[in-house]
């Protein structure tokens, strides 16, 4: 049996830490722990489309120009240490990208084996209005790149967690139909991709982490040859991985029951996590089947034109001013959509001016640059010495600017040709799975599985009281993971605790608890052997992150929303 092959990550998206990569690298050897392979993750739904719009300027870009900074850093180092780098950084052009990479190399006087992956691309397929359009593509390409001795290999669109899927696969051979270790490795994927929120970074339990004096480290997963593994993190580094951190990534942007992946389709209601000493997270148990039939798209559009100003209102009257506001400005604006946030009473005889003021912001949107540009901020700054008292902005007018919309597609794998690109120029062609499962219901949208219990005492108090939180966005809909601090209590409280927690997710429960996703359609997935529920919110980021218009448009604070909500516990649990 082969050893445990240990990948690290260190990027989450594109403009995280540029230093990670050497601090990865350098990291492994001062912990006196090995590296095999280092992986980056620089795309999102929104990345796509900023690399879209880079290739409108330049057609030679649509890659992470970051990660060629990086590479230029590290290349000699991580050639010395024998560790394989595995990114997701071609975006739009990983074929450019590669060939930037041999530029660099050469420049530096090395001679790197840089293999990529294409054929994520399918704008051929005319989506309509589609700037981009990728499919997500599985780690067997990575694979072939690597078994081939690639020492770079970077990609257009695959998953996320194909960075780590992929070095697996080279590693332990595994074939197509390993369905359970393919499922193991896409959740150790999973849990690193995001960088740093594996070990505290936007943690709700960010007060327990120690060292929070030094930057977060980045996460390590030892991927074994039955697909579990243990996430941990180079000695010395700031955060934790804990099952807490850990339940944190698992939870985020999931959906359903059911991770639908085109290498295997990953039952998340059977994972399990277990403390294996510090900073060591075990995960096992994960079991998975045969992949959709279907490969997942991302497509980006643009949507239009865009514009907003924040207008500040202090002290009394906020109310009625806002009111007036509106009124003046309403009947000068002309954009084809105008939406105006709400407004929040400050506190009575606030003790500073900043604590006596709210913001009132107003966003326009329209298919023409026009309406939302000059026409908008003009009207707004005409109102200057002519509106309520104390009128005042936030920053000075700005340009109107293009946005993008974000939707999901699905095409027939026949019409994606997932091809690899080895460092010599030969081209090979990834075969398409032979047997596919169908999508049948995933368990676990359901209420509350445990009886109703007597009414007992309880106290008003938040939420977060011992339930954490992770939330994000997918197009529109926003996900939150919710889940029950593993804080010392007895293993009686905990399991009460999460009884309490399942039977609160019912829908009448999540209307009260978020008023604003009252007439809205939400899933409650249940992940016992985590202590979690997931929440589905369609719709409540409208378009997609890029054309929200809500303060938050990727839902990143709405978890910490509800754990500040007050709830009715009951005295046994706290």
């Amino acid at each position: 049996m082969t050893e445990p092959l240990r990948i690290g990550n260190c990027s989450g998206f594109y403009g995280d830490r540029l230093s990670a990569m050497r601090e990865m690298l350098e990291g492994a050897s001062k912990s006196g722990q090995r590296l095999d392979v280092l992986t980056g993750d620089y795309l999102a739904e929104l990345t796509m489309l900023i690399l879209g719009k880079d290739q409108l300027k330049d057609a030679s870009l649509g890659y992470a120009r970051t990660f060629v900074r990086q590479v230029e850093d590290c290349l000699g180092l991580a050639l010395e240490r024998g560790v394989k780098i595995v990114a997701n950084a071609g975006g739009l052009n990983p074929a450019g990208l590669a060939d930037k990479l041999r530029e660099v190399a050469t420049g530096l006087g090395l001679d790197p084996k840089v293999a990529h992956v294409e054929g994520d691309d399918v704008r051929h397929l005319s989506f309509d209005n589609a700037l981009t359009a990728n499919a997500y593509l599985g780690g067997f390409g990575i694979a072939a790149a690597l078994t081939a001795g690639a020492d770079i290999v970077v990609t257009g669109r695959v998953t996320d967690a194909s960075l780590v899927v992929g070095p697996a696969i080279a590693h332990h051979g595994w074939t197509p139909t390993s369905y359970d270790e393919l499922a193991g490795a896409v959740v150790a994927g999973h849990v690193i991709e995001c960088g740093a929120q594996a070990t505290g970074g936007n943690f709700s339990g960010f007060l327990s982490l120690p060292h929070r004096d030094r930057p977060l480290g980045f996460p390590v997963a030892e991927v074994a040859a039955d697909g579990s593994s243990v996430i941990t993190k180079h000695d010395g580094t700031g955060g934790a991985v804990t099952v807490d951190t850990v339940t944190a990534q698992l939870v985020y942007e999931i959906q359903s029951t059911r991770y639908l992946g085109p290498d295997v389709t990953v039952h998340l209601d059977s994972v399990r996590l277990e403390q294996a000493g510090d900073d060591r997270v075990a995960i096992s148990g994960v079991v998975g089947e045969a992949p959709p039939e279907r490969l997942k798209v991302c497509v980006n559009e643009l949507g239009g034109w865009r514009n907003s100003a924040e207008l500040v209102l202090t002290g009394l009257d906020v109310d009625a001013k806002a009111a007036w506001v509106r009124e003046q400005l309403g009947s000068r604006l002309t954009a084809e959509e105008v939406s105006w946030s709400e407004v929040t009473a400050p506190p009575a005889d606030a003790a500073t001016e900043e604590a006596a003021s709210t913001l009132l912001r107003v966003t326009v949107k329209d298919p023409s640059p026009d309406p939302v540009g000059r026409a908008f901020t003009s009207a707004a700054v005409e109102l200057a010495l002519a509106s309520y008292p104390g009128f005042t902005m936030t920053a000075p007018p700005a340009a109107a600017t293009p946005y993008g919309v974000y939707r999901a597609e699905y095409v027939d794998r026949a019409d994606v040709t997932h091809t690899v690109v080895h460092a010599d120029g030969r081209r090979e062609v990834v075969a398409d799975p032979t047997s596919y499962t169908a999508a049948p219901e995933a368990p676990g949208a359901r209420p509350s599985p445990y009886p109703g219990r007597s009414d007992v005492l309880t106290r008003r108090m938040p939420l977060g009281t011992f339930v954490h939180a992770r939330s994000g966005d997918k197009g529109g809909d926003a996900n939150v993971g919710l889940w029950v601090a593993h804080d010392g209590v007895d293993q009686e409280t905990y399991d009460a605790r999460v009884q309490w927690l399942f039977k609160m997710m019912s829908p009448k429960g999540i209307g009260a608890l978020m008023p604003e996703a009252a007439d809205l359609d939400v899933e409650v997935w249940l992940l016992p052997h985590l202590g979690a529920v997931n929440l589905v919110v369609h719709g409540l980021l409208g378009r997609g992150v890029a054309a929200s218009t809500r303060f938050d448009p990727q839902a990143k604070g709405l978890g910490e929303w509800l754990r500040s909500r007050m709830v009715s516990i009951e005295e046994s649990l706290l």
